[in-house]
């Protein structure tokens, strides 16, 4: 795709500005912009999703590496990790980080959207959301109560699934875990495969789905490139958005509203930057205060996830060795002639959902079982083959927060994920990681290990166990709430999206979510801009 020149003229007015092209920010301006009379503008920092290395599924593995597309964030140091920084990749790109991420899809648990409804966020439930999942989906297995067919987003099983996604399931039935087939459908508990957002052996990208097949509608302008400074306002209303643009300073006017897509870290970035959120904290950075909102940048939250990792022999799981490269090779032939083979592969192809102990109501761990050696989320070569497995606490109690750096938008934000700070937090992935060891150590896999890595076999007593989850730690890429959705004193947007005391602007990406949900967080995001789509046309 080919980004657009800059703005000039009539050009620079439009009915809705989007800032952020990634999931919700593709969504909106498809959704949106199906009423020819009405103008759209995305804007998104990053470039247009040209490079195979988002197409190709398992070119996944090299975009830790790829800066030209991916924000690289880091966190200030944590206490609770034994002050590390951790690591927090973000797409920049058309399709954000769904042009990054492992193509999981996966909705959450059910009760995770009562409970928003239950904090006073009216439509936010189970059943009001649901339609809005379906709605998305173009499921290759077929519609049912759960599935939806004819929608932009296709989800469907691997089309060359590894081998080792069947010996992950044995293991976990001869460690006492039942099988799933639809971690989506009535009952998320249990182990199988996972997924995935593919289509005929490609990656399909919320900017594959939703924004490419519409390029062509004159009401919609996709500016790439643009990193928006400000929301400029008239009083209490948004009226555009200011932005730079091959080093020129560009104007967006918004008729109507601007939409914030911009994600957990962009969003309250851009809100504080343009006036709105602690007074006390933008007054020390010589920003003038629009509307004094204390609950912007706070609340934020992440999944915290650990890695057990094992040395094997057996060259049908991913490593670097001689006979390793050779296949990938041909992997990459095949992929290029059929799209199909191992490079189709998501690379955490099984996992699933369990509870760190039986007096939890829901599943509150969750695995994603990598057919690989994952070291510092890819960024390091590590040499041999092997697999390995995540663990993520899905609910943790710790609550971190944006803030910012600096009052220029050119500055990462600071962030905060607080992993660990809840003591519980700690004890709940203790039990996970247990519950991983035991089932990567079962029958099953018995002849495909050699070995557990070195960092985590040293290990073994409980106390052990907790330094090596201190020393190792980290996101497993799913930061929500930093812009929370509620009524009460800290929420920024209403059960509407709508920023609180502010007109013309509204905030719809993983910031405005009040509490993480049990799963990956992109199928998620794609739900809630259908269903700001539908409040938008309706307002």
């Amino acid at each position: 795709m080919t980004p657009l020149t800059s703005p000039t003229g009539s050009e620079t007015d439009f009915d809705y500005v989007i800032v952020g092209g990634g999931s919700a920010g593709c969504v909106l301006a498809a959704r949106l912009s199906e009423d020819p009379g009405i103008k759209v503008a995305l804007l998104e920092a990053g470039p247009a999703d040209t490079s195979v290395l988002i197409h190709c599924p398992a070119g996944l593995a090299l975009m830790s590496k790829t800066p030209a597309i991916n924000w690289r964030y880091e966190t200030v140091p944590q206490p609770g990790l034994n002050g590390r920084r951790g690591y927090q990749p973000r797409g920049k790109v058309l399709g954000g980080s769904s042009s990054v991420n492992a193509m999981i899809y996966i909705r959450g648990h059910r009760a995770d959207y009562d409970h928003w409804a239950s904090l006073g966020n009216a439509g936010w439930s189970w059943q009001d959301v649901l339609p809005y999942f379906k709605r998305s989906e173009n499921n290759e297995r077929g519609a049912d109560e759960f599935h939806g067919i004819g929608g932009p987003l296709n989800v469907k099983d691997l089309t060359s699934p590894n081998p080792f996604g069947a010996i992950f399931r044995k293991a976990a039935e001869q460690t006492g875990y039942r099988l799933n087939p639809d971690f989506n459908g009535a009952h998320q508990e249990g182990m199988g495969s996972y997924q995935v957002t593919h289509r005929n052996g490609e990656r399909w990208s919320a900017a594959k789905a939703y924004l490419t097949p519409n390029l062509s509608r004159p009401n919609l302008k996709v500016f790439t490139e643009t990193l928006s400074r400000r929301i400029r306002f008239e009083g209490k209303r948004a009226v555009g958005v200011e932005a730079t643009r091959a080093g020129q300073a560009r104007f967006f006017a918004a008729r109507k509203e601007v939409l914030l897509a911009a994600g957990a870290f962009g969003s309250p970035q851009l809100l504080k930057l343009s006036g709105v959120g602690p007074a006390a904290e933008l007054q020390r950075l010589g920003i003038d205060v629009v509307q004094d909102l204390p609950g912007v940048g706070e609340n934020l939250q992440d999944h915290p996830d650990v890695i057990l990792g094992y040395e094997s022999t057996s060259t049908e799981l991913f490593g670097l060795s001689l006979r390793g490269v050779l296949k990938a090779l041909k992997g990459i032939r095949q992929w290029r002639r059929e799209r199909t083979g191992m490079m189709t592969t998501n690379f955490a192809e099984a996992g699933g959902f369990l509870k760190s102990s039986e007096d939890k109501a829901v599943p509150d761990l969750q695995l994603h079982f990598v057919i690989g050696k994952l070291v510092d989320h890819g960024r390091k070569t590590v040499f041999g083959h092997g697999f390995s497995c995540h663990v993520c606490l899905l609910r943790p109690r710790s609550r971190g927060s944006v803030r910012l750096a600096s009052a220029n938008p050119e500055d990462a934000p600071l962030i905060d994920p607080a992993f660990l700070q809840d003591p519980q937090d700690l004890e709940d992935l203790l039990s996970g990681v247990k519950k991983m060891r035991a089932l990567l150590e079962a029958p099953a896999l018995a002849p495909y290990r050699v070995a557990e890595m070195a960092n985590s076999a040293r290990a073994q007593s409980d106390e052990q166990l907790r330094e090596f989850i201190r020393n190792h730690a980290d996101t497993v890429y799913h930061p929500v709430g930093s812009c929370k959705m509620g009524v009460d004193a800290m929420a920024v947007v209403s059960p509407q999206l709508r920023v609180h005391n502010l007109q013309g602007l509204r905030v719809v990406d993983a910031s405005v979510m009040p509490t993480l949900i049990g799963g990956n967080t992109n199928a998620p995001v794609i739900m809630m801009a259908e269903k700001a789509a539908d409040m938008i046309r309706a307002s």
